[in-house]
């Protein structure tokens, strides 16, 4: 190889490192972010901006929460200069140099902090501490003063209702990085875990330009960069605040739940669950952590728990109602059809069902009146074995089917933060159940389903849905707590279009005239109001491990409802004796505003009526 060849592959390879270089360098300039990132650190500070959450408002605009501004100082561990003057920056915040040692040892091998990420050194600053730090933060690089919202509740009442706020865990952060940060907030329960979306808004962020001094000299490139926080969404609930108020007080000292619903729109008037707290009790203050201890460890009350759509029951006799409309539209029954009770209903031989004493049903709307379990263990016998009595897993199945159109069996669709679907048992159930019996079980076998026993579970509600369905004659909207966004966004389709149930309207006015019956002469006469018209029927719903449960279900007026409720009261014995009282005071107070005179008597027993072991006030923050 000659001296001019060696010479052009030596000019081959320089031209090529050069190339190499050039790519690289364009690389590391123009394509990649990271070093472009890391030279903006030295030079700008990114200052998020939270918005302020939606505001939350009853029906009427009555506020339910508000947002109460924060003030605290945050830290990133890797900017915070060895040499700084800790004495001038402890007393400017008026802290010990113990606490400031103390705020920033964290653990640094948990996932939830880290030295490059900013973490909340000190909260509940004055707003006048966060104004003078703010002139002197120069002076301390690695500390940002952060303004932040925190919910308020001026009122005691609808704590399960609104839920409450917690700090986001790592899982969260994975899913949403573009949303949440370490330290910020998210809606846990309630209102406030199904609409965070729409209530947390959206933060903004500006770009400062600082110097080698760590001070302020102006916004970066003109603020071209910047974005404003946007506030959450404004909503207004369909709770009445007066009448949730009154539904608690009603229930203390009491355990159980109260749904009431606006037939014609779906709208949630009250949702009740007792016992219950004071929603201040979890707010993000210094008072957070007695507060969750309380809560959490009351394993007899579970405050935290949501009666009204998570503990389901037997229905008990608010069943027959239904029962008697599916048998009417499937035609195993008559609405004139008369049954003879002689105070029991024959199983075999000598076995028998029991019944109450009163005169045999005439038809459908007396034996509604009269509550008889003979007349309805006989209509769910004649539907169940329509096709043949051999076969009652195919009668059972189109019940099922028809319950399911009532929305029972599975959830509603409500907009609270979980929701049980209650038990609606199938042939498949009973199916398993009796698999050892070589010829199949048999209609008898489950004839408690007949009166609302058994197997069959409902949420409160359910049972309020099921009210509505009857007021409307035939349809409901799906129970929702949101009534409209200030704003005039639209709400989500399933809670404007109406489901139907398959039942011909025809068949409701019997059933509704014995529901009226109910109230005028039946069991719940003690839920009579002069000119309310209310339709209703009791439930007793049987408890094995106890005491029977008191239940209601109603609406009212008979035409043009305003109003359908169901009331469940827990070891409270008879429908009568408390769930109908308990219901008709809120139908009162919700159509009249007030109860009266010759009401107030009971009134008075039910707020001072004790059906706890132990009774307690609401709980609330020790002053």
């Amino acid at each position: 190889m000659d001296n001019q060849e060696r010479q052009k592959i030596i000019y081959i390879i320089v031209v090529i490192c050069a190339l190499l270089l050039i790519l690289r360098s364009a690389q590391l300039q123009l394509f990649t972010k990271k070093y472009k990132e890391q030279a903006a650190k030295t030079t700008l500070f990114k200052n998020v901006i939270y918005p302020s959450r939606g505001l939350l408002y009853d029906r009427n605009g009555k506020p339910l929460v508000l947002n109460y501004p924060i003030y605290e100082i945050q830290a990133i561990k890797n900017k915070i200069q060895a040499g700084m003057d800790t004495v001038e920056f402890c007393k400017l915040l008026n802290i010990d140099k113990t606490t400031f040692i103390k705020n920033l040892q964290k653990d640094w091998t948990n996932p939830k902090f880290h030295k490059a990420i900013p973490f909340v050194f000190l909260n509940k600053i004055s707003p006048e501490q966060f104004a003078v730090f703010q002139e002197h933060m120069f002076k301390f690089p690695g500390f940002y003063p952060v303004q932040r919202y925190i919910r308020a509740y001026p009122h005691k009442n609808g704590a399960h209702v609104l839920g409450y706020m917690g700090e986001v865990n790592q899982e969260i952060i994975d899913r949403f990085k573009d949303k949440y940060a370490p330290g910020d907030y998210i809606g846990i329960s309630g209102v406030e875990y199904a609409y965070e979306n729409e209530l947390s808004g959206r933060k903004g962020v500006k770009y400062i330009l600082r110097d080698n001094l760590g001070r302020k000299v102006g916004s970066f490139d003109n603020g071209s960069l910047d974005s404003t926080a946007v506030s959450g969404e404004d909503m207004e609930l369909g709770i009445d605040l007066d009448l949730q108020a009154y539904g608690e007080m009603l229930l203390q000292n009491k355990r159980g739940a109260i749904v009431a619903i606006e037939p014609s729109t779906g709208q949630i008037l009250a949702l009740i669950s007792s016992p219950g707290y004071d929603p201040n009790l979890l707010t993000l203050n210094e008072n957070r952590g007695e507060g969750i201890f309380k809560l959490v460890n009351d394993s007899i009350d579970k405050p935290l728990n949501n009666r009204a759509v998570t503990n389901k029951y037997p229905p008990g006799s608010i069943f027959k109602p239904i029962l008697s409309l599916i048998a009417l539209e499937k035609g195993t029954t008559y609405p004139s059809k008369p049954i003879f009770c002689p105070g029991f209903y024959r199983l075999s031989g000598s076995k028998v069902q029991k019944c109450h004493a009163h005169v045999s049903a005439s038809d459908i709307s007396s034996a509604i009146q009269h509550s008889c379990n003979t007349y309805f263990f006989q209509m769910y016998r004649d539907f169940v074995d329509q096709y043949g009595y051999k076969n009652p897993g195919v009668g059972l199945d189109t019940l099922v089917s028809y319950l399911e159109d009532f929305g029972l069996g599975n959830r509603l669709g409500v907009d609270v933060s979980y929701e049980n679907k209650g038990f609606i048992p199938n042939s498949e159930y009973y199916n398993r159940l009796y698999r050892k019996e070589s010829n199949g079980w048999r209609s008898v076998w489950t004839l408690s389903l007949g009166i609302g026993q058994g197997e069959m579970q409902l949420t409160t509600i359910q049972m309020a849905n099921l009210a509505a369905i009857l007021a409307n004659r035939g349809f409901f909207y799906t129970p929702h707590l949101i009534k409209k966004y200030i704003s005039g966004k639209a709400l989500p389709l399933k809670y404007t279009i109406p489901e139907k149930v398959r039942i011909h309207k025809r068949h409701f006015a019997p059933v509704i005239d014995g529901l009226e019956k109910v109230v005028l002469f039946g069991t719940a006469r003690v839920a009579y109001v002069q000119g309310l018209d209310i339709c209703g029927k009791t439930g007793t719903s049987e408890n094995v491990h106890g005491e029977d449960h008191s239940v209601f279900f109603g609406f009212a007026p008979k035409n043009s409802p305003k109003i359908a409720i169901a009331v469940f009261i827990e070891n409270a014995g008879f429908g009568a004796q408390w769930a109908a009282p308990v219901a008709s005071l809120m139908i009162e107070k919700y159509i009249k505003k007030e109860i009266s005179p010759d009401r107030k008597y009971l009134e008075d027993k039910m707020i001072k009526g004790i059906l706890v072991e132990n009774p307690a006030e609401l709980i609330e923050i020790e002053e």
